[in-house]
């Protein structure tokens, strides 16, 4: 376990909830990308197969609570782009 993992993962997840909220009171999709998510999302995934095949570790549950924010963000682009489209 790498503490320079841990504190990367913890800053990066901080960001994370102010972008949720954003993209749920904005209902806009200004400033967003999706690819950038998607790309976000695969990285975190990465991380999570490269502890399941060769170093399990605690360091998981961040990995998993990063990339679940990051597909709750997915999800409320989706949502708002269709809000867009709508108006």
């Amino acid at each position: 376990m790498s503490i320079f993992e841990i504190i990367m993962l913890i800053c990066f997840g901080f960001a994370w909830p102010f972008s949720i909220y954003k993209s749920y009171t904005s209902r806009s999709i200004k400033g967003k990308s999706f690819f950038f998510l998607l790309v976000i999302f695969i990285g975190y995934l990465s991380g999570i197969l490269h502890k399941l095949i060769y170093y399990y570790d605690g360091v998981i549950y961040l990995y998993l609570l990063n990339m679940l924010m990051v597909g709750i963000d997915m999800l409320l682009y989706l949502r708002n782009r269709r809000l867009v489209i709508k108006d």
